[in-house]
């Protein structure tokens, strides 16, 4: 029965310009499984009988994408950029992957059947014929679709052995869409789990980081753990498995540190924060000791000793230098703040400079995350209220004559006057001035201006300096209750 999947008019000139040089091509992969579920493909791939050669001499512009015979089609017109690379690759048979990541030699097929025989999950291998509107499912991907299901192509350990990052696909894949993986699937998974140490930590870390910006974040890393994987590449997370923490917890480390990273992803946070709320408690299995004098367990220094493990796994992982360190940081000073009576905003401003500016909110959204891992209520308390209102407090640009576009070496070069107190009347002066009128904070008014008032006594430079100090205590007090205002604290 024909079947009509709604295709951008840049793939259809792709596969249409194949069919009418008398070749076959048909969408395959994931781009037809998001269009079965009603979904916008992010990337398109096209499968046809045509060589490399014959594929590119059908466009204007292409290149070799890789060892398998792909051709990139351009489309340099095109707006949209998952629309304007495209993915042509002659039909593959199956070959032995000796080094479990390349296949040894790449053959070529005629037909759709056995390239569709090759690829690593069923919801994966169904293809679309265009030109027919024709659906190629042999081996049930519709149905799985249907019934949520990821199941391996054929034999399951087969389709593993080809390539071991299968089996973190298949828990990407099954995060990603709320599947759930087939009990066959998920066996072999665990039998060939040991096979991930013959891929290149990169691609590891590609799936673990769509696993980690995933909604359902937390059963990934959970199904990751039940087949075997974290061993492979983040056994430090396993540390925190079963051990219990002291009574300020209802969990242990381990669901503590999901629920963490789970709320992260709830709130729809940035990957770096995400990846900070899953290790922000990972060097507290090696920090854990019985605290005789409070009878219960300790974990003293676990952001320090977290924060180098970090840095460790961000290395270990490939991941980039600025992204590892703000992770770090993030880590290591996530335990900031503990008694809001003895918090100062000297305090709040040396956090901030740890952290920068750019992160502190972020630290904010890690303790956060950290204070709904333990199990308490979602609305704001007073003391993180109080923690937020003082970052603002603390990051507000002062009213002060830092502000202005002239400094004071600006103000001795422009009239020749020794350094004094003068100087200073003469910045506050302005700055009463720029309080009024903003606008007049420009170089060439203010350079004018310090030329006039160079001419005044130093007594009435000190009482236009003072009306500037008052002006600018006064706008503070304004600003300040308004933070404590949005911020319900006083």
């Amino acid at each position: 029965m024909a079947t009509k999947l709604i295709i951008p008019d840049t793939i259809s000139r792709v596969t249409e310009t194949i069919s009418q040089a008398n070749f076959s091509a048909y969408l395959v992969g994931g781009c037809v499984r998001d269009l079965l579920m009603s979904k916008t493909p992010k990337d398109w791939d096209v499968a046809t009988d045509a060589k490399p050669g014959q594929i590119a001499s059908l466009f204007p512009k292409t290149f070799y994408e890789n060892a398998y015979g792909t051709v990139t089609v351009v489309n340099e017109k095109e707006a949209d950029l998952a629309l304007r690379n495209v993915e042509v690759t002659p039909f593959r048979k199956d070959a032995k992957y000796s080094d479990k990541r390349h296949p040894d030699k790449v053959t070529f097929s005629d037909t759709i059947e056995e390239d569709l025989g090759r690829r690593d999950f069923t919801i994966n291998a169904i293809a679309y014929e265009p030109s027919k509107r024709q659906i190629i499912d042999i081996y049930g991907g519709q149905t799985d679709i249907k019934d949520k299901v990821v199941r391996a192509v054929g034999q399951p350990t087969d389709r593993l052995d080809e390539d071991p990052l299968r089996i973190m696909r298949g828990v990407r894949l099954a995060t990603e869409l709320s599947f759930m993986i087939n009990n066959e699937t998920m066996e072999a998974m665990q039998k060939k789990v040991d096979l991930l140490s013959f891929i290149a930590q990169e691609r590891i870390r590609d799936e673990f980081s769509r696993i980690i910006l995933s909604n359902n974040l937390m059963t990934g890393i959970i199904t990751l753990h039940q087949i075997g994987a974290l061993k492979q590449f983040l056994p430090e997370l396993e540390e925190g498995v079963h051990m219990k923490q002291n009574g300020d917890h209802i969990y242990d480390v381990w669901e503590h540190t999901l629920r963490v990273a789970q709320h992260a992803a709830d709130k729809n946070w940035p990957f770096h924060v995400r990846l900070a709320a899953l290790f922000h408690d990972i060097g507290k299995p090696r920090t854990r000791e019985w605290g005789k004098e409070k009878n219960d367990w300790t974990f003293y220094g676990h952001d320090v000793i977290g924060a180098r493990m970090t840095r460790k796994i961000m290395g270990r992982l490939k991941f980039g230098k600025q992204l590892s360190e703000t992770v770090e940081r993030l880590v290591r000073y996530h335990m900031f703040f503990s008694d809001i009576d003895k918090i100062t905003l000297s305090a709040v401003r040396r956090i901030i400079r740890n952290v920068s500016r750019e992160n502190i909110w972020d630290l904010m959204h890690v303790r956060n995350c950290d204070r709904i891992g333990m199990g308490r209520p979602k609305e704001s308390p007073y003391r993180l209220r109080k923690y937020e209102s003082m970052i603002e407090e603390a990051l507000r640009s002062p009213t002060s004559v830092s502000m202005l576009k002239i400094k004071g070496e600006d103000v001795l070069r422009e009239t020749g006057i020794t350094p004094g107190p003068k100087v200073g009347h003469i910045l506050h002066a302005l700055l009463e001035e720029t309080l009024e009128k903003p606008e007049l904070n420009n170089e060439d008014y203010l350079k004018n201006r310090i030329k006039e008032l160079v001419k005044l006594s130093d007594q009435e430079l000190e009482n236009l300096g003072q009306q500037g100090k008052d002006k600018k205590s006064e706008i503070e007090e304004e600003e300040l209750k308004k933070i404590r205002d949005k911020y319900s604290v006083h």
